[in-house]
């Protein structure tokens, strides 16, 4: 359990911390703050993935024929939420290669903070495989919601949301509406402004992600 919430897991290493002090800077321009996000997104990974089934396996090393494991099941299947979500998805594919991706656009109106989906492409198969909607800020967890809400009417069932930050509100809602979905995110802040922006925060992820600041 993690401030309160029994399916939030936030990553306590310093590794993870050290970064997201420089992530959060400023200071940190869009070469490093893109580098960033992909390098916190990768640890985040090993935690999220933690759980992904696996089988045994025969294989012949120099020396000797032994048992080991490797993956088994469906190739997972990796969800950003464009377009910020789009910052995270070579920090997993590196260490995920094999996994599909489906792309899911969903705009925040900036009077009403809802949700409003532009496009959707999934894979086939999402209800056999482990997805991962990918999302670099759970603010009011409007577009996580709106989004795990679509990805199970696809099928969809075992999901997990990655994001870097997670703020009070965003994980509350996500988990009232989708109480089996799981959060891994490498930093939890607690308030939102006026205008729904998690403080402290990082400012906007897509903004400084593709310089459209």
């Amino acid at each position: 359990m993690a401030y309160g919430f029994d399916n939030l897991m936030v990553l306590d290493h310093p590794l993870v911390q050290h970064k997201m002090s420089i992530l959060r800077s400023t200071d940190t321009g869009k070469k490093k703050f893109t580098e960033l996000v992909d390098e916190i997104t990768s640890l985040v990974t090993y935690e999220a993935t933690r759980e992904l089934p696996l089988e045994p396996v025969q294989v012949t090393t120099p020396l000797t024929n032994a048992t080991f494991a490797r993956m088994a099941g469906d190739q997972p299947v990796i969800v950003p939420i464009l377009r910020a979500g789009l910052g995270m998805l070579d920090g997993i594919s590196r260490l995920i290669p094999n996994a599909r991706v489906g792309f899911l656009g969903m705009f925040r109106d900036e009077e009403t903070f809802e949700p409003q989906p532009y496009y959707e492409k999934f894979p086939k198969g999402l209800d056999t495989a482990p997805i991962f909607v990918v999302d670099p800020m759970l603010a009011t967890g409007g577009s996580a919601t709106a989004g795990i809400s679509f990805i199970k009417r696809q099928g969809g069932r075992d999901i997990k949301v990655m994001c870097i930050v997670a703020a009070r509100r965003g994980v509350q809602t996500v988990l009232d509406a989708h109480p089996d979905v799981k959060i891994y995110a490498a930093a939890f802040d607690r308030d939102l402004t006026p205008n729904a922006y998690i403080t402290p925060g990082l400012g906007d992820a897509g903004d400084r992600l593709f310089g459209t600041l």
